[in-house]
């Protein structure tokens, strides 16, 4: 086993803020994740509380949009904000969960903290499932004249080219649930010595579903090395899956509804944006845990100092994904690449464009440019909710106008065609404000995000306690000279 130092303590490695893992116990560990578990705070009852208002705000939204408008071909216009809300959490919280996917491939000794609670977003999913179903019934067919034959012109042109069966109803809706199982299935594969742990020293209801959860988990070498081969397979399932997704949500619900819309790379930047919004959710759920969630002890500074270099790299893979998408547009001069711009960009959607530019790239990196904000808690914090707050402006300038498009126009050329209305702008195009069912939707999904998380919180720990257990085998504490170094060592 190789060892290195990792951190210098200033003369006083084992109480220094930085580096909370020597002052841990694994008993201590087991005891205080069991606590957290167990025991309900009234600020969390309190916290509860409010964001079931907002559940209950959403719900109100749904329903009265629902009722009012329906689902038919005519009324999907009216569902722009609820698509780009159903887009902006598949970004978040569903693309969560890679992060600790990723990270656990790398062994990074930093990831241990997070790694729980990116996967703890799984639950997440099961609301992602249920918005995206009357998803499914807004969503016109391929063949718009039932001829049953495809035609330029005539039907919609999407990457459904043979027009295979259930395409693109049932491929989308398959795909969706599938990616929400995978990541329950990471859920509970990693969890499960967690919930044998709690389920021999918890009690009541939730220790012996814990239990039954576990499955009979004992801890044998077999185990952990199927636990391990189990989690690689998965994660990688997952992570093609949470590409595949992106990629048919995306060109469906969003490119293909816009008439001449053509963009090769549009799939990978909405995948793309996704990673960097998943990011940025860890980030602030990883504060909010250090800050109010009584976490202090496990999370130091390192989880935010890695992982904000890896903010970086994708804040900058955004800008340049979005710089030759533009390019593209702007110097190819086709009359429907100039309306699509002037569409998502710089006239109908202006205004949320300009934010998603600002909170999804230039915000970030002009934040995480500098190591002394990198080297933080808050700046990197702040640099991940800069980049959620990009991601749902982003998903607002792509979805709302796809979604505005009438259906007897979907069948249409090109958007360049459309007849120009007043202010030089077609009557298809012009931006669509929110009004009070869409604000309280956006609300709603928001409020039950963070509600079913917090929830979540009471069943499984949001700190992998064998994680944590197992990175403080790996620790040291050693004198050196005048100072007190941590060594860490690194698994083969």
């Amino acid at each position: 086993m190789a060892t290195s130092s990792q951190a210098h303590a200033n003369g006083h490695g084992a109480h220094h803020p930085d580096v909370p893992e020597v002052n841990l116990t694994p008993q201590g560990v087991t005891e205080h994740l069991t606590r957290k578990v167990f025991t309900f705070d009234r600020a969390l009852m309190v916290a509860l509380l409010g964001l079931g208002v907002l559940v209950v705000l959403g719900i109100v939204g749904f329903v009265s949009r629902a009722v009012n408008d329906g689902f038919s071909d005519e009324a999907r216009p009216q569902w722009g904000y609820y698509a780009a809300m159903f887009a902006f959490l598949l970004a978040t919280t569903g693309s969560a969960p890679v992060v600790a996917v990723a990270f656990r491939w790398t062994k990074s000794h930093w990831r241990r903290p997070l790694s729980r609670a990116s996967e703890m977003f799984a639950l997440v999913g099961v609301l992602n499932l249920l918005w995206f179903i009357p998803l499914m019934f807004l969503l016109p067919g391929i063949d718009l004249n039932h001829d049953g034959q495809l035609s330029v012109g005539q039907d919609r042109r999407t990457v459904w080219f043979e027009g295979p069966m259930g395409a693109p109803l049932w491929w989308d809706g398959f795909a969706v649930g599938f990616l929400v199982f995978c990541a329950l299935a990471i859920l509970w594969v990693s969890a499960r010595p967690d919930m044998s742990a709690l389920g021999q020293t918890g009690t009541g209801w939730r220790a012996a579903l814990l239990r039954r959860l576990s499955m009979g988990w004992q801890g044998t070498e077999r185990e952990w090395k199927l636990q391990r081969a189990s989690l690689g397979v998965l994660g990688a399932f997952y992570f093609m899956l949470l590409v595949f997704v992106h990629m048919l949500i995306s060109l469906d619900f969003s490119l293909s509804l816009v008439p001449g819309w053509k963009d090769s790379i549009f799939a990978t930047h909405h995948a793309l944006t996704g990673l960097q919004a998943a990011g940025g959710t860890i980030l602030v759920t990883l504060f909010i845990m250090r800050t109010w969630g009584g976490y202090r002890q496990y999370i130091g500074l390192d989880p935010f100092w890695s992982f904000s270099k890896v903010l970086l790299g994708l804040t900058l893979l955004w800008g340049y994904f979005w710089f030759s998408e533009f390019m593209t547009f702007w110097y190819g001069r086709d009359p429907t690449e100039q309306s699509v711009v002037k569409l998502i960009m710089f006239e109908s959607y202006r205004t949320a464009f300009v934010l998603n530019l600002f909170f999804s790239f230039l915000i970030p990196f002009a934040l995480l440019l500098w190591n002394g904000i990198r080297r933080s808690v808050l700046g990197p914090a702040v640099a991940g909710a800069s980049a959620i707050i990009g991601a749902f402006f982003m998903m607002v300038r792509l979805y709302v106008p796809a979604f505005n498009i009438p259906q007897e126009d979907l069948g249409s050329h090109s958007i360049a065609d459309f007849p120009v209305g007043a202010g030089g702008i077609a009557p298809q195009l012009l931006p669509v404000t929110p009004d009070v069912w869409d604000v309280f939707i956006v609300l709603g999904g928001l409020g039950a995000t963070a509600f079913i998380y917090l929830l979540g919180t009471k069943l499984l720990p949001v700190m992998s306690m064998w994680e944590t257990k197992e990175g403080l085998l790996y620790i040291l504490v050693r004198p050196f000279m005048k100072g007190r170094y941590m060594v860490l060592g690194k698994p083969d």
